[in-house]
């Protein structure tokens, strides 16, 4: 029998079964499992644990050493019962703000996002293990291409190069050689932007923020796209934005609901993904996008664009910020979907009125970035190399998805929209949060699509990785435990 999960151990590896002959009673086994998930945050607050009988199944004990061990769960703070309703991860306490009597007027607006996001993200900082895992949202190691990114590097530091690279700050706009290879790779997609009006950031994410912090201010309403990434949504909730979330269908947003939000909730920004949107991979249609443009051009709101899938997609997809030439819209992408998620080096490309304000706002968040990295990636890009591995991974990609769309449907899932780039929006027939914590236990971090709205609420969704979910044995495991979860 297999022994006991060890604390320090990914959840990745705690699948598992309980031990009868550890000496530790299973009780304590259990209440422990679940205890290091919910303090590793591999469970978020207000996560439903699985009921008693199913938990009982599922670990192969009696209903009584479940409902003793979330007894010793209530009893260290970790879980919260609710009548009627079953368990949950019980929220962090917040810190009350001191009161200032003379401060009577309430804040406009207080953040109802959930912030559990890095329930999601913190499978990105784990070792997978021996197999990947269907909810990442990244390439597997072994299709990324590290002599070609350690050869850039070396070529970049070489002889008399690497002082002044090291020694000195770089450019606050970022490294003059990147933007203007970058410059060159979007006038290949149709947006024609000088290299001036590029500015480095540490990573995508680091992009959207620059953008945000610039534009806008606590209390302002920002436009969404549900589903979408629920880092996203974290991050401006936590900005003390007003998230407003627009349904995403197959050609983009659903128009008549942004434009009677738009009329009510007066917003100053529209954040969206044109190209391969996650979690749906849906591209953007042009009729689509004029109609986004025509709406932004009369409410008076920015569009901030995310290209991170960009090298994943035909060269000329409908992108807003080619249509509209960089008047009203704001792009930012990053290279960690295609070539290397751990360099974090992105860019945002933008009016050039709005250049220099972003570029002070990256000075007092963050300084600069990393030059190294940046000509190193420079060098890929005007040599062709990144092209070329984009076109191979591509490949790799479309005969990953091909696979793992017949595995899919073989075990009885369907696909909400027609599988494309790197992530499948799949339908499985019951809510996926309660697939989460039995498929941890048998060793598969999946994304249930819960995850993916700004409001949590129960979905038969979830997102998977085409190129992370080839094995079989994955899509087996998700079938058995569909069948003994609605027993």
């Amino acid at each position: 029998m297999d022994r006991p999960a060890e604390h320090h151990r990914s959840p990745h590896a705690s699948h598992c079964t309980l031990s009868r002959d550890s000496d530790q009673t299973l009780t304590t086994q259990l209440a422990q499992r679940f205890a290091d998930r919910i303090r590793q945050h591999w469970l978020a607050p207000g996560s439903k644990l699985p009921s008693v009988r199913e938990c009982a199944r599922n670990h192969q004990v009696s209903t009584y050493t479940v409902v003793a061990a979330y007894d010793q769960l209530l009893a260290q703070g970790l879980i919260e019962a609710r009548s009627q309703r079953g368990y949950f991860v019980r929220q962090a306490p917040r810190a009350l703000p001191e009161h200032n009597p003379a401060d009577s007027k309430p804040h406009p607006f207080q953040p109802s996002t959930p912030i559990d996001a890095t329930t999601l993200i913190r499978g990105m900082f784990h070792e997978p293990g021996a197999r990947p895992m269907p909810g990442l949202g990244t390439l597997p190691p072994a299709w990324l291409d590290a002599n070609m990114l350690g050869t850039a590097l070396r070529r970049v530091t070489q002889g008399d190069k690497l002082v002044p690279l090291t020694l000195h700050y770089g450019e606050p706009a970022g490294d003059a050689r990147f933007r203007r290879a970058m410059a060159m790779r979007l006038a290949e997609c149709g947006l024609k932007a000088d290299a001036d009006q590029l500015i480095t950031t540490v990573g995508a994410t680091h992009a959207l923020d620059l953008v945000t912090r610039t534009l806008l201010q606590p209390g302002d309403a920002v436009l969404v796209d549900e589903p979408g990434w629920p880092v996203e949504y974290a991050r401006l909730a936590q900005l003390g934005l007003r998230v407003l979330p627009v349904p995403r269908g197959t050609d983009g947003p659903d128009l008549a609901i942004m434009h009677k939000l738009a009329q009510a909730h007066h917003p100053k920004l529209y954040v969206t993904v044109s190209v391969l949107h996650n979690p749906t991979s849906t591209m953007l249609s042009p009729g689509h996008a004029h109609q986004v443009l025509r709406l932004a051009e009369t409410h008076g709101f920015h569009i901030l664009e995310d290209d991170v899938y960009g090298f994943l997609a035909p060269i000329h997809a409908t992108r807003l910020s080619v249509l509209d030439n960089l008047q009203r819209t704001i792009m930012v992408g990053s290279f960690s979907k295609i070539l290397t998620p751990s360099w974090r080096v992105g860019y945002v490309v933008a009016p050039r009125q709005l250049v220099e304000r972003i570029t002070n706002t990256k000075l007092l968040t963050s300084l600069t970035s990393p030059p190294i990295l940046e000509q190193a990636l420079g060098l890929c890009l005007e040599q062709g190399q990144l092209r070329r591995f984009g076109e191979r991974v591509t490949q790799q990609l479309d005969a990953a998805r091909s696979r793992t769309v017949q595995l899919a449907r073989q075990a009885g899932c369907e696909f909400v929209f027609e599988p494309q780039g790197l992530f499948g929006w799949v339908d499985t027939g019951m809510d996926t949060e309660r697939l989460t914590i039995p498929m941890l236990d048998a060793g598969w971090l999946i994304a249930p699509g819960a995850l993916f709205h700004a409001q949590r609420r129960p979905s038969t969704l979830m997102r998977i990785n085409f190129a992370s979910s080839q094995d079989a044995k994955f899509w087996k495991a998700l079938q058995a435990q569909r069948k003994r979860t609605t027993l």
